[in-house]
């Protein structure tokens, strides 16, 4: 899959007919490196549906422009500056969340699993950075993860970018954590994503923080004609596919997904 841009998969999702025009479905990177958007190829929706994939905020831009119909997201910030404010979104779907943590080398360099916030813990990352001790690998992408990203090192006053331990790869998840893996640096991850990559010697360090929550809202774009297949798919995934999804679990037995309460509305 093309990591230069939106990869587009039209897979055995439902057969991509040319009859009628499959939906458009736009979602990010660690739905399909989660095992997410496998789960949905094997659900059979009800409606043919072509995926793109990319980071979020590339995803939301191509809402915005028309290019999509539901899009899945991960970036709250983005969505409401890119989807929700200029009125883009038709429908807002609470769907499920999932957790982030900050992963790093088994030494731990900068003593991260030892902090008390997640803020906390890129300070010392900032720290060990800055004294040669430590790195971190970056996404550097505008995905959710790095959206994620940019606001802990915001809360922790630092600035990072710049700074020679400090590495932007603009890539998707399991990219950055094999680089990061490979340099001995840390890096932020996706649990289910991370937990489906094989060969790593990273460490799960620190994730116990309520700013590592990882929400994913299902949006219904707004167009100027009736689309039934929009109106259809989206309570279907609250149902079948989150269903699906809330039953996978983490190595540790957790459960890799929480559902989100909340039924779809229409934004103000």
């Amino acid at each position: 899959m093309s990591r230069g841009g939106a990869a587009l998969i039209c897979a055995a999702l439902t057969a991509c007919t040319s009859e009628a025009r499959a939906l458009r479905l736009g979602t990010t990177y660690t739905v399909e490196q989660s095992g997410a958007l496998a789960i949905l190829d094997s659900l059979h929706p009800p409606t043919p549906v072509t995926v793109v994939v990319g980071p979020s905020g590339q995803i939301l831009r191509s809402a915005a422009a028309g290019d999509l119909d539901v899009v899945l997201t991960h970036a709250p910030t983005l969505e409401q500056r890119l989807l929700v404010a200029p009125g883009h979104a038709e429908l807002r779907c609470p769907f499920v969340a999932s957790r982030f943590a900050i992963v790093g080398p088994a030494g731990d360099p900068a003593h991260v699993a030892g902090a008390t916030s997640a803020v906390e813990a890129m300070r010392r990352i900032a720290a060990a950075g800055g004294s040669g001790r430590a790195g971190f690998v970056s996404r550097g992408d505008s995905s959710g993860t790095h959206v994620k990203e940019v606001a802990l090192w915001g809360a922790a006053g630092v600035s990072p970018a710049g700074g020679a331990w400090y590495v932007q790869v603009g890539a998707d998840q399991a990219a950055t954590l094999r680089l990061a893996d490979e340099r001995g640096m840390y890096a932020l991850a996706d649990l289910p994503t991370f937990a489906r990559l094989t060969g790593l010697e990273l460490r799960v360090l620190f994730g116990a923080d309520s700013a590592l929550v990882n929400p994913y809202t299902l949006y219904v774009v707004r167009s100027s004609a009736p689309r039934p297949a929009a109106a259809r798919f989206a309570p279907w995934a609250l149902a079948g596919w989150r269903e699906r999804l809330l039953a996978l679990r983490l190595p540790d037995g957790t459960a890799a997904f929480a559902a989100r309460p909340g039924a779809c509305v229409t934004p103000a």
